[in-house]
């Protein structure tokens, strides 16, 4: 799905966030990212979702070398990703239902099957009684849900989450990582940047680990943990 080879990426003429990063995430995998703040990993996430392309080095998604690809060759790949960002980039002019409905707009989806999926996935994700109401009117946690549906509504065939349950309670925090799981059996490949320790121990997905601009794997503490006590 994804392979970086000896990737550097700099900005301007400054020192490189990241540096000779090389890592695999196979079709149907599910990765966590962490790392201290400042690690690099949201200019990672950019890579990826080809926001920027490194300075040196080699990018491949979907058996293409994105790095010889041109401006418009991207926007085919992009439309098989699906990103949840930080700061959710919804737009404060539409509503939560056609913030949601947005991608299927543009893969040019019947309205009515438009309709049926949204309004099906915002009442799972508890916005149901707020379809109708704009970004600006809504909490955090609610807007971070409608970036959250919005990301899947289509079903993609990766996804990139950036700290995607940071204004969540645990109890819909949880939820949307099942959904998570979910898209994932279905054969969505996912990667979750988070700072919370917490949440990944809960689930047994190998992780990235970033630091000082530097990538190692490393499976979950819960993982190896239950090995050691023999569960498997």
């Amino acid at each position: 799905m994804i392979r970086f080879e000896h990737v550097g990426l700099r900005y301007g003429i400054g020192p490189e966030v990241l540096s000779d990063i090389s890592f695999t995430l196979e079709p149907g995998s599910f990765h966590f990212l962490s790392g201290p703040s400042g690690a690099g990993k949201t200019s990672l996430m950019r890579l990826m979702y080809l926001g920027r392309r490194p300075t040196r080095g080699l990018i491949t998604m979907f058996d293409q070398n994105v790095n010889a690809l041109k401006r418009e060759q991207l926007s085919s790949i992009r439309q098989r990703i699906g990103v949840v960002f930080q700061d959710f980039r919804l737009l404060p002019h539409l509503s939560a239902f056609d913030n949601v409905a947005l991608p299927l707009r543009i893969q040019g989806k019947p309205e009515k099957e438009i309709r049926n999926n949204v309004h099906e996935l915002l009442e799972w994700a508890g916005l149901g009684e707020h379809m109708d109401s704009l970004p600006d009117t809504m909490s955090g946690g609610q807007q971070q849900r409608i970036a959250i549906a919005r990301a899947v509504i289509t079903r993609p065939r990766l996804l990139l989450a950036d700290e995607p349950t940071g204004n969540l309670d645990d109890d819909i925090g949880l939820r949307l990582m099942n959904l998570f799981d979910q898209l994932n059996r279905m054969g969505t490949t996912i990667l979750i940047a988070t700072h919370n320790q917490q949440l990944m121990d809960k689930f047994n997905h190998e992780r990235l680990i970033l630091d000082n601009g530097h990538i190692q794997t490393e499976e979950s503490k819960n993982w190896i943990r239950r090995k050691i006590e023999g569960v498997f």
